[in-house]
Protein backbone atom coordinates (compact mmCIF):
# COMPACT_ATOMS: atom_id res chain seq x y z
CA UNK A 1 0.00 0.00 0.00
CA UNK A 2 1.13 3.55 -0.69
CA UNK A 3 1.14 5.63 2.19
CA UNK A 4 2.03 9.26 2.64
CA UNK A 5 3.58 10.09 6.47
CA UNK A 6 3.48 13.37 7.53
CA UNK A 7 5.25 14.36 10.57
CA UNK A 8 7.54 17.08 11.34
CA UNK A 9 9.36 15.03 14.24
CA UNK A 10 12.38 13.65 12.66
CA UNK A 11 12.82 10.70 14.86
CA UNK A 12 9.06 9.67 15.00
CA UNK A 13 8.97 9.99 11.16
CA UNK A 14 11.58 7.59 10.79
CA UNK A 15 10.41 4.69 13.06
CA UNK A 16 6.89 4.98 11.12
CA UNK A 17 8.54 5.00 7.67
CA UNK A 18 10.45 1.88 8.70
CA UNK A 19 8.29 -0.04 10.16
CA UNK A 20 5.70 0.85 7.47
CA UNK A 21 8.61 -0.83 5.01
CA UNK A 22 9.34 -3.28 6.71
CA UNK A 23 5.91 -4.65 6.25
CA UNK A 24 5.94 -3.93 2.48
CA UNK A 25 4.30 -0.57 2.46
CA UNK A 26 5.56 2.20 -0.18
CA UNK A 27 5.97 5.30 1.70
CA UNK A 28 6.42 8.83 1.31
CA UNK A 29 7.94 11.40 3.80
CA UNK A 30 7.00 14.45 4.43
CA UNK A 31 8.07 17.47 6.96
CA UNK A 32 5.32 19.59 7.07
CA UNK A 33 1.79 20.18 5.79
CA UNK A 34 2.76 21.86 2.11
CA UNK A 35 5.35 19.40 1.67
CA UNK A 36 2.79 16.98 1.98
CA UNK A 37 0.12 18.27 -0.10
CA UNK A 38 2.61 18.07 -2.94
CA UNK A 39 3.26 14.73 -2.39
CA UNK A 40 -0.77 13.79 -2.54
CA UNK A 41 -0.53 15.66 -5.77
CA UNK A 42 2.10 13.61 -7.29
CA UNK A 43 1.40 10.39 -6.56
CA UNK A 44 -2.03 9.37 -4.77
CA UNK A 45 -1.76 7.57 -1.55
CA UNK A 46 -4.05 4.39 -0.29
CA UNK A 47 -3.33 5.68 3.67
CA UNK A 48 -2.32 9.24 5.28
CA UNK A 49 -0.89 9.38 8.30
CA UNK A 50 -0.44 12.64 9.58
CA UNK A 51 0.59 14.53 12.50
CA UNK A 52 -1.81 17.05 14.17
CA UNK A 53 0.38 20.06 14.82
CA UNK A 54 3.24 20.58 11.50
CA UNK A 55 6.10 22.48 11.33
CA UNK A 56 5.09 25.16 8.70
CA UNK A 57 0.95 26.90 8.15
CA UNK A 58 -0.59 24.00 7.58
CA UNK A 59 -2.25 21.14 10.16
CA UNK A 60 -2.65 17.61 9.66
CA UNK A 61 -6.01 18.41 9.76
CA UNK A 62 -5.60 20.99 6.86
CA UNK A 63 -3.48 17.81 4.69
CA UNK A 64 -6.07 15.50 5.14
CA UNK A 65 -9.29 17.94 4.03
CA UNK A 66 -6.86 18.57 0.76
CA UNK A 67 -5.96 15.20 0.21
CA UNK A 68 -9.28 14.49 0.58
CA UNK A 69 -10.66 16.93 -2.41
CA UNK A 70 -8.84 14.88 -4.95
CA UNK A 71 -9.25 11.32 -2.93
CA UNK A 72 -12.32 11.45 -0.98
CA UNK A 73 -12.25 7.86 0.18
CA UNK A 74 -8.56 7.95 2.08
CA UNK A 75 -8.58 6.69 5.12
CA UNK A 76 -6.52 9.00 7.91
CA UNK A 77 -4.55 8.42 10.43
CA UNK A 78 -3.73 11.40 12.72
CA UNK A 79 -1.27 10.98 15.42
CA UNK A 80 -0.59 13.99 18.23
CA UNK A 81 1.11 14.14 21.34
CA UNK A 82 -1.26 16.95 22.71
CA UNK A 83 -3.56 16.01 25.59
CA UNK A 84 -5.81 18.86 25.45
CA UNK A 85 -6.41 17.98 21.53
CA UNK A 86 -10.17 16.57 20.48
CA UNK A 87 -10.42 14.39 17.89
CA UNK A 88 -12.39 15.50 15.43
CA UNK A 89 -15.31 13.27 14.04
CA UNK A 90 -14.31 12.34 11.18
CA UNK A 91 -15.14 9.82 8.66
CA UNK A 92 -12.71 7.30 8.18
CA UNK A 93 -10.52 8.19 10.10
CA UNK A 94 -8.13 7.15 13.53
CA UNK A 95 -6.47 8.80 16.52
CA UNK A 96 -3.63 8.20 17.81
CA UNK A 97 -2.36 9.57 21.25
CA UNK A 98 1.58 10.16 21.08
CA UNK A 99 3.72 7.59 22.36
CA UNK A 100 1.74 5.01 20.43
CA UNK A 101 2.65 1.60 20.31
CA UNK A 102 3.91 0.70 16.63
CA UNK A 103 1.70 -2.20 16.72
CA UNK A 104 -1.18 0.19 17.29
CA UNK A 105 -0.26 1.83 14.45
CA UNK A 106 -0.80 -1.40 12.34
CA UNK A 107 -4.00 -2.41 14.11
CA UNK A 108 -5.08 1.18 13.02
CA UNK A 109 -4.35 0.61 9.56
CA UNK A 110 -5.79 -2.92 9.21
CA UNK A 111 -9.09 -1.18 10.59
CA UNK A 112 -9.20 1.14 8.52
CA UNK A 113 -7.88 -0.94 4.90
CA UNK A 114 -8.59 -4.07 5.94
CA UNK A 115 -4.92 -4.76 4.46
Amino acid sequence: MRVLVAEDEDLIRDVVVDILEAHGHQVMEADSGERALQLCAQATPELLFTDIRLAGTLSGWDVAIKCRESNPRIPVIYATGYTHTAPRPVSGSVMLQKPFRLERLLEAMKSLTGK
